[in-house]
Parts: C-alpha cells; structure tokens; sequence
C-alpha cells in the first residue's frame, strides 16, 4: 500500500513562534523526525534544535527550489530566511498534511505574498501554510519532437546544343585532257580507200577537265543523355522540447470544507441519473476555485460566467457546460457565502 507524502510550508516571523508550532505539531502525532526549521539566525543542527534539517543540496535555496521548482517561489521564501523569518516545513503523510496547515495558521505563520505588497502589518493567523498535493486537474503539456521532410531544389543541369564551323581540307587527284595538232611529213601513193575518201570533211575531238565537287553529309557520332538518379542519406535531427512541470500551492479555502455539502447536492439532483460521484467533483471544486481566486472578488455569478464558461471548455473539452453549469455554480456559491 503506498501513502502519499506531502510537505507543508510555513513562513513565521520569529524563531520561537516556529518552534511552539513545531511542538504543537509533535503533540498532535506528527513525527519530530519529519518536522524542519530553517532561520538565518539560528541553525537546527545537533545541539541547537530537536528538529533536524532537511536534506537538500545547494543550500536552502537549492532545497526551495527542489521543492518548488519555481524560481519566484524559491526565492520568495529564501528571503523569507534571510530577512530574518524562519521556515518551518513538514513531512506530512496521508491526512496528516491538512493537521499542519490549520496547526501551523493557528501558531502565526504569515503570509509572504501578502507582504510583498502589504509591507509593515502583520499576517499571523491568516493560513499561509501550503501543502504540495496530487489531484490537480491543471493540464500538462509536453512537447514531441516530430521530424518530417520536404523537397528543395539544390541544382541541375542545363543542357544546350551550338553549331560550331571548323575549317577542313582533303587532297584529290584531278585528270585533264588536252587535243595535241601533229603534223607528219609522209611520202606514199594514195590507197583505194583514201582515194575515194577524197573530199571535203572535218572532224572535232573534245578535251575535257575534271573539277573537284564537294558534297557534305550529316552522321550521328554521339547521344547526350540527361537522367537523374536517386539516392538516400541519414540525418541525425537535434531539438529542444518542452513539457510542464506543474507545482501546486494551497492557498486559503479550496473547497474542500465543503465536500460534504458537494457530495449531498449531487446525491439530490444527480445520482437518481447514475454514474459516480467523481465525475462531478471537478466541476464543484472548479467553481470553488474560481470563487478563490483575486480576479473574481466581489463580482457575481453573472458578470463571470462566460469567463469561468471558456476556461472550463478549454480545461475540459470532453465535458459539457450546459450539464456542469449548475455544480460549477454550486462551488461557487459556497465559498462566496450564496449557499
């Protein structure tokens, strides 16, 4: 069986104060071995104080800022310390956590926010111990790293055709005839045939001459081919991611004094329907904590219900303000005193 564990946070402005607190706390069964002081002008170790220090590295500010993650937290009660203010925090398991807050706000634990623009008056006995608890229902996101890919254009090749002229030269061989007149001295009689051949005539011979005649024609020699081809490579992809760390401080009335009465409204109006009573308790203490909060003091129901109407359909898409109005607007009554 696991017991959840919670650390309850008190400011006091004295170190006596703190130390009747602690005592009380002891009397009421809370182990001593789980209750810490801390004070700028006195230490709690061995021989100072029966309450040990709690662990944490870094100094007390490192301890703040494990415990609260924010640095405005952190540093607002770090100088709680040194400004001469001693913080007294609690292990608290199960319901003991709820014991502290009311002993610690019985004892005079002040209240450090309200200081920071109320300087001068005091604040003991206003409840500013905090417990750290689970059971928020304040969305947390994370960030993923998704890595996907595009195509983008890195170059080419650009392929263009010119005609280029060259001078070129071959040898060929030409023949040429010429007709040669020869005149020979002969002394002979005349023949049969020449006799009778005794007339006029005339005869041509035809020289001729060869030219050299140039013809070009056009070969193929070479193809030039333009393809692509495809090739993969990996890339090792690096980024940031974010995620919320959600803290939670107790402040004030939550609610959850009012449980019984939430729980006694959806027995009257909603159990006869079915269900369970956990899938209404969000929207009671929804309302509650709108009524908490600074922004909305001293307004009605009317003026805030369509803000209070956009956050809860942003917080809860899945739900449906029409059927969770009327329990959101019971939490609200009760902490602002209508009920």
């Amino acid at each position: 069986m696991t017991t959840d564990t919670s650390t309850v946070v008190g400011v006091f402005n004295d170190y006596s104060s703190a130390e009747q607190a602690a005592r009380a706390l002891v009397d009421s069964g809370i182990s001593r071995d789980a209750i810490h002081l801390q004070s700028s002008s006195r230490t709690t170790t061995a021989g100072h104080s029966d309450y040990g220090n709690p662990p944490h590295e870094g100094g007390i500010m490192g301890f703040f800022h494990n415990l609260f993650g924010s640095d405005d937290d952190s540093n607002r009660y770090n100088t709680a310390v040194e400004t001469g203010r001693t913080v007294l925090t609690v292990d608290a398991a199960g319901n003991e956590a709820e014991r502290a807050v009311a002993l610690l706000n019985q004892h005079g634990a002040v209240d450090i926010d309200s200081d920071a623009t109320d300087t001068g008056s005091s604040r003991a006995g206003y409840g500013t111990a905090t417990a750290t608890e689970s059971g928020s229902s304040i969305p947390v996101v994370e960030e993923e790293l998704r890595v996907g890919k595009r195509v983008v254009q890195r170059g080419g090749v650009r392929v263009y055709s010119r005609i280029v002229e060259r001078p070129v030269e071959e040898q060929v061989t030409l023949h040429d005839e010429h007709v040669t007149v020869e005149r020979r001295p002969v002394n002979r009689a005349v023949s049969e045939s020449e006799l009778a051949g005794l007339r006029d005539q005339s005869f041509e011979m035809t020289e001729t001459a060869e030219e050299a005649v140039i013809e070009k024609r056009a070969r193929v020699t070479e193809e030039v081919v333009v393809g692509k081809e495809t090739t993969e490579r990996t890339q090792k992809v690096k980024d940031t991611v974010r995620h919320t760390d959600v803290n939670v401080e107790r402040i004030g009335n939550s609610g959850a004094d009012y449980e019984e009465d939430y729980r006694a409204d959806w027995q009257k109006n909603y159990a006869a329907a079915g269900g369970d009573y956990s899938a209404w308790a969000p929207s009671y203490q929804y309302g509650s904590r709108f009524a908490n909060d600074a922004r909305y003091k001293g307004r009605s129901w009317n003026e805030v219900e369509p803000e209070i109407r956009s956050s809860y359909e942003r917080d809860y898409p899945g739900s449906t303000w029409d059927r969770m109005k009327n329990s959101v607007r019971y939490g609200w009554d009760k902490v602002t005193g209508q009920r």
